[in-house]
């Protein structure tokens, strides 16, 4: 699915969209996944961009992690990205610090070098095949909450300069780092640059790199080279000594010097499309959530490219919060819910915005006690596989980890990898659809007599915890595929809400209740 057919909007339905709607800010892989995911939950949205209806290849992500393919799997779009991108299995940081991907926990033991312009074009037909009204051309200016009414109002001015009044039940802010929503409703955005006047690229190349991703760091120089797949390389670089503003013209003299004192030759350049520079800031706001409205991606925290966590955090906002919104708008769920978007993904957020921000600083130490550090970093990651896990699971999103109540099964919060199921099946097959899947033991009818393939037996009243309850729009029951005695209920985004061994009936339909409604 990698072809250039762009989104037509659907004919608006007026101001209104309804007491059971959401308004999406920004259509870039953030804000389509949120929508696509909603609209294909039966919740009318809408999504509002400024920008032309096109697919921008002025994009800086390059890298999809395992923890994002799987969420793209649980949606049945991991096979269209794979089959566009390429793959690989060891992800080079600078110098000899690199993270062999190859023992990840996970079907998808590679990262995906992907432009974030071809994720767009699979997260667009997906969003307009399940009903989002795209509304291009279309600005923000002002979002205005009314809680007696139990809506947001979103004033936006469209093609033409015509001004209009938009209404939901939630307004989800993912238009970028300098998002109208957030100002909006009075966040600050308290950070900094931790990079000045980095250079972009987008050049045609003489001579092709030994690896599909080249990155290093030399002295003062850093430099990043990564392929489109259309014949062009992005190239980011900077130098510690070339301190100017963005608006400072950029020439290719100067992206070549940089390539060359970082990664040893600039591969003969040449025939730019694009030049820029720009600089990277590290921000978070203090909350992902005023009243009806959130943020989400780039609106909500922005950090160093180093890594390639960016897109791939914002997406995984997405997926944290559709289902919960979908889940309160079918009436199935409390509003309470709603406010463990902020306790879930605002640590993960933090976590990123240190994690890349460290990276960057042991890849550019000039220091002897930096260098000193980032050797022995390198030394003990390469020698300590736990501390080396734990750092593959950070980068990769597998290893992140939700907050619990406590008493809760030691499993409560954590991600689930791609189990097998009875019959042939796997459980991120099972979460297609938006749903709850509830993974129980096999167990022989009370009334049967032992057999060698008892365990392959179904439970009698497994079903009937979907269908019998009417769950079955948002509950699919499965079995483990192995003599496993634990009985777990794994939310939509693939993460354990519930577990429980040996669970009684009663146990499990209570948890049920409270979790899937």
């Amino acid at each position: 699915m990698n072809g250039t057919q762009h989104a037509h909007p659907r004919p608006g339905s007026g101001s209104d969209s309804g007491p059971g709607s959401v308004i999406v800010v920004g259509s870039g892989p953030t804000g389509l996944l949120l929508a696509g995911d909603l609209a294909t939950a039966g919740i009318p949205v809408t999504l509002v961009e400024k920008r032309p209806r096109r697919i921008s290849n002025l994009s800086r992500a390059f890298v999809l992690h395992a923890r994002t393919l799987e969420q793209f799997d649980a949606r049945a779009l991991a096979d269209d990205m794979e089959a566009v991108g390429r793959p690989l299995d060891r992800l080079r940081l600078f110098g000899r610090l690199s993270v062999d991907l190859a023992d990840l926990p996970s079907r998808f033991r590679h990262l995906l070098v992907l432009p974030q312009y071809e994720v767009e074009k699979v997260l667009e037909r997906r969003a307009v095949a399940a009903g989002v009204e795209f509304r291009h051309e279309t600005e923000t200016t002002g979002v205005r909450q009314d809680p007696a009414q139990d809506t947001v109002t979103v004033e936006v001015r469209g093609p033409g300069g015509k001004t209009e009044t938009l209404r939901a039940a939630y307004v989800v802010g993912a238009d970028g780092m300098h998002s109208t929503v957030r100002e909006a409703v009075g966040l600050p955005f308290p950070g900094r640059s931790a990079i000045r006047s980095v250079v972009l690229a987008d050049v045609r190349l003489a001579e092709q790199p030994e690896t599909l991703l080249s990155v290093n760091a030399v002295g003062d120089a850093f430099a990043f080279l990564a392929p489109f797949g259309d014949g062009y390389h992005r190239v980011i670089g900077w130098h510690r000594g070339r301190n100017v503003p963005d608006s400072e013209p950029l020439h290719l003299d100067e992206v070549k010097e940089i390539t060359r004192r970082a990664l040893g030759r600039d591969f003969g350049m040449h025939d730019p499309r694009w030049l820029s520079r720009f600089h990277s800031d590290e921000r978070q706001v203090p909350a992902y959530r005023v009243g009806r409205v959130f943020l989400a991606g780039d609106a909500a925290h922005v950090h160093t490219p180093a890594g390639g966590q960016g897109m791939n955090t914002g997406l995984q906002d997405a997926a944290n919060l559709s289902w919960k919104l979908a889940a309160v708008l079918h009436g199935h769920a409390g509003s309470g819910l709603l406010d463990t978007y902020q306790s879930e993904r605002h640590p993960v957020g933090r976590s990123v915005l240190r994690s890349s921000g460290g990276i960057v600083r042991l890849a550019m130490a000039k220091r002897p006690w930096t260098l000193a550090l980032r050797a022995a970093l390198t030394t003990v990651l390469d020698h300590v596989g736990p501390l080396r896990r734990r750092a593959t699971g950070h980068i990769t999103g597998v290893g992140f980890r939700y907050p619990a109540p406590r008493g809760s099964h030691r499993l409560t919060g954590t991600r689930v990898p791609d189990v097998a199921l009875a019959g042939g099946g796997r459980l991120y097959e099972a979460l297609r659809g938006g749903r709850f899947v509830l993974i129980t033991p096999h167990a022989p009818p009370p009334d049967a007599a032992p057999t060698p393939d008892a365990s392959t037996a179904p439970t009698p009243d497994a079903e009937a915890y979907g269908a019998a309850a009417g769950r079955e729009d948002r509950l699919a029951v499965a079995h483990w595929a192995s003599g496993r005695r634990t009985t777990l209920l794994v939310r939509p985004d693939g993460y354990v809400a519930w577990a429980e061994e040996e669970a009684e009936t009663a146990r499990t339909e209570a948890a049920l209740d409270a979790h899937v409604g």
